[in-house]
């Protein structure tokens, strides 16, 4: 677990319980970049109950895949994670497993083929984004709860991806168990 308040690629910040903002209600951020210019991040447990395929008309017709919400920042853009690095030339690793973009024609053509699969990929609409220095500020004032992330965070079955924010608390244990256990209903 992390304790202190570095903020590292391939770690995970989980809402507080009491989060007003829409965006990160009960949501989970894979952190996919830190630098002097800021974080980027994409939600992980949100599902958009869309497929790649309604987004992208010239998408490979057979794919699966569906879409999550990545974050309130460009919502016109489309992101993929991926554990494939092999096969998509230009990805960006965040953690052993768990990779950032890459070719994307080449992606389709790997996907039409089947030579990646739903399973290995996931596609955010949006990413989520700190200036510089504002998100060590949210961790100071307990906006956000740090984990270190797993590839199955990312990868895990994607039924139940919204449970997520209650299973990595309850994995925790402790009071994190008990926060876990919150109803929606003190703020909604």
């Amino acid at each position: 677990m992390l304790i202190d308040r570095t903020i590292q690629n391939g770690s995970l910040l989980l809402a507080e319980p009491f989060m007003f903002d829409s965006h990160f209600k009960r949501s989970v951020v894979l952190i996919c970049e830190d630098s002097k210019e800021g974080t980027v991040g994409f939600i992980i447990n949100k599902p958009m109950n869309m497929l790649v395929n309604d987004l992208l008309p010239d998408f490979p017709e057979k794919i699966e895949a569906e879409v999550f919400y990545g974050g309130p920042v460009k919502t016109d853009t489309l992101h993929y994670l991926h554990c494939r690095p092999e096969l998509l030339p230009d990805s960006q690793m965040i953690m052993e497993g768990v990779y950032w973009g890459g070719e994307f024609e080449t992606l389709k053509t790997l996907m039409r083929h089947e030579l990646i699969t739903p399973n290995d990929i996931r596609f955010y609409v949006g990413y989520s984004g700190w200036s510089s220095g504002q998100l060590r500020d949210e961790l100071i004032t307990g906006s956000w709860i740090q984990d270190e992330g797993m590839v199955n965070h990312v990868f895990g079955s994607q039924s139940g991806r919204e449970e997520l924010w209650h299973e990595v608390l309850k994995a925790r244990g402790g009071s994190f168990h008990a926060i876990s256990n919150m109803s929606d209903m003190f703020y909604n």
